[in-house]
């Protein structure tokens, strides 16, 4: 088996009392999407920010490509290919599309940019950010106010922000959140095809995404993963029905 792109390994963290994080490993490997799945307050969000870099964990480590990136913060982690989308979006819906992805971009390189005309007049990082709108299949609104794209495109903008620094793998926070039957349908089909290019950590509570998309699931409950398997292993695992879904009888819950 080829070592994973991305691997947790023991990961804890505690507030008080309150163990968020309680000993968690998992991995991401090339190719696949991983989905991390849970109740509200299982503490996905936690571990996620543990991963990006912007929380540090009590114990446990984090590795990326064979190296040790727990001491790492997000820029770095950012520029050896570590993408990230987040749950709220973080686009300036007054700056057209291609602005975003270029202004996005030197964002999560951690460069300020004092002088907004300047910037976009550098030819380089413009064709870097034409040439991610073009992967996003967005290159004809690259010229839109952002404001003007549905939720949906707005999500592949963000991907496209993430793109222009050559990701090895994907950390995306409910990708899924706020769009409608046919925008999840169109987001899935790119995020299918994106695996190709960099495997995905999947945080998404639209179950019928994650069992279209996941080739593993994550369970996580009070700060612990409690199983992972394929799409068919966790629709039928009765641990997974009674903490994710409440039920403790024999009745089967189809997820």
């Amino acid at each position: 088996m080829t070592k994973p792109i991305l691997d947790i390994r023991g990961i804890t963290k505690s507030y008080g009392a309150l163990m968020a994080s309680n000993d968690i490993s998992l991995d991401l490997r090339a190719g696949e999407i991983h989905a991390l799945i849970g109740p509200n307050g299982a503490g996905k969000s936690t571990l996620i920010r543990q991963i990006a870099g912007n929380q540090a964990p009590d114990s446990g480590s984090v590795w990326f490509n064979g190296a040790d990136i727990t001491k790492l913060n997000t820029v770095a982690r950012a520029r050896l290919g570590l993408g990230r989308t987040f749950q709220i979006s973080s686009l300036a819906m007054e700056y057209t599309v291609l602005q975003n992805v270029v202004l996005g971009s030197l964002g999560q390189r951690g460069k300020v940019f004092r002088f907004f005309g300047n910037v976009m007049k550098d030819k380089a990082l413009v064709a870097a950010g034409l040439h991610a709108l073009e992967q996003v299949g967005l290159q004809d609104f690259a010229g839109m106010r952002t404001s003007e794209l549905s939720h949906g495109q707005r999500r592949q903008v963000e991907v496209a922000v993430a793109l222009t620094l050559k990701p090895k793998a994907f950390l995306m926070d409910e990708p899924m959140a706020g769009l409608g039957a046919s925008g999840s349908k169109r987001l899935m089909g790119f995020l299918d095809g994106l695996r190709q290019q960099a495997p995905i950590l999947l945080v998404e509570h639209d179950m019928d995404a994650v069992f279209a998309l996941a080739d593993r699931i994550s369970v996580l409950v009070y700060g612990q993963i409690i199983t992972t398997g394929t799409a068919d292993e966790i629709r039928t695992n009765r641990e997974v029905q009674s903490a994710y879904l409440g039920t403790d009888d024999d009745t089967e819950v189809a997820l």
